[in-house]
């Protein structure tokens, strides 16, 4: 039987460039860097407790106050050394490193930013739960990618409607690469045998309504008034308010979450809370919630803070963190109006109410 044809990820980026003829090929080749990073990133979490020990370093705590896993390390030092040599980057900002990381002095410097977690979900590695890498490219200002002056952390202080490009790795069942270049979202699965992407998922799109939504309940607690509206009307199913019954997801590894609502449907909350009043949110806007939600936007989704769009949110530093909702358009936009109108629409708890066989 033959097997259909599927586009390498690097002809999609050629026939990607071709609609723009005065384009100089940096940025494919800039893609293709860190595409190679995410299948050396692929092989290394495959190895699982057959890597040798030691190999790498760990137990650090990162900037974030963050056990690094050895991983984590290995992981951000692949991004580096394959991103830094080419010639298309002015810097790079990771999770696991304090401060940006200038081009080596070596290399000739470009006129990109690169973005990136080279982890996410790492503290799922040890029960072998689907982990994933996030990145984000933007341009880097015209002095620092002259050399006119030194990169500063400034230079990256971005809104995510400046993206160039975005997207993440998924290390699971599969190896998949998704990628979204400002016109729609592409989906491409390593075919191991000739150790290439290859397009399977040309066209990803996230419905506009949903019956699923992940969020830690653990939090539950902390939860400002609006979310907890919007999760007991979930939890009170067919028989209430919403008139329909919802499946609640939580895997802990914000990759994964994304892959499924991006290959489903379903909405994703990990708003700001009072659990911690001194930080605004958990996750990191550069290089988890702007990248993430640049390809949820660019697949018909919404991606907000539950007060406004997520990529309108001019950055103030480097890792700072921020409250993220993000999925099927209908439910993002519901969870906004509901933090617009400020107050809560008390509901029974539906694990506590009232059963009877006469209930309406």
């Amino acid at each position: 039987m033959n097997q259909p044809h599927r586009p390498t990820l690097t002809q999609y980026l050629i026939e990607q460039r071709r609609r723009f003829p005065a384009a100089s090929g940096d940025l494919n080749a800039l893609i293709l860097d860190v595409s190679i990073a995410c299948k050396a990133i692929a092989r290394q979490v495959a190895f699982g407790e057959l890597r040798a020990p030691g190999a790498v370093a760990g137990g650090a705590i990162n900037v974030q106050g963050e056990v690094q896993k050895h991983l984590d390390v290995a992981s951000n030092e692949l991004f580096l050394r394959q991103a830094e040599w080419s010639g298309h980057l002015a810097g790079m900002a990771s999770e696991e490193m304090d401060e940006p990381y200038p081009i080596p002095v070596d290399y000739p410097r470009g006129k990109y930013l690169l973005v990136f977690d080279p982890l996410d979900g790492s503290s799922n590695l040890d029960v072998n739960v689907t982990v994933g890498s996030i990145f984000s490219i933007l341009r880097a200002p015209e002095p620092v990618a002259s050399g006119g002056r030194a990169l500063a952390a400034e230079d990256f202080l971005q809104p995510g409607t400046e993206q160039v490009a975005a997207g993440y790795a998924l290390y699971g069942p599969v190896t998949m690469f998704v990628l979204s270049v400002g016109n729609g979202v592409v989906g491409f699965t390593l075919d191991v045998n000739v150790g290439e992407f290859k397009l399977t998922h040309p066209d990803l799109r996230v419905p506009a309504d949903a019956q699923e939504f992940a969020i830690n309940s653990s939090n539950a607690r902390f939860w400002e008034p609006p979310v907890k509206r919007y999760v007991d009307e979930c939890l009170a199913g067919r028989t209430g308010p919403r008139g329909k019954d919802f499946n609640m997801r939580w895997i802990a590894s914000m990759v994964a979450e994304a892959h499924r609502i991006l290959m489903r449907g379903g909405v994703f909350l990990y708003p700001r809370d009072s659990k911690d009043p001194t930080k605004a949110g958990r996750l990191r806007l550069l290089y988890e919630a702007n990248p993430i939600g640049f390809v949820m936007e660019q697949a018909g989704a919404r991606a907000s803070t539950g007060r406004q769009p997520v990529l309108a949110v001019q950055p103030t530093g480097l890792h700072q963190r921020i409250g993220l909702v993000f999925g099927s358009k209908h439910e993002v936009e519901r969870i906004e109006r509901y933090h617009a109108e400020g107050g809560s629409r008390e509901l029974p708890n539906p694990l506590f109410v009232e059963r009877s066989l006469f209930r309406d």
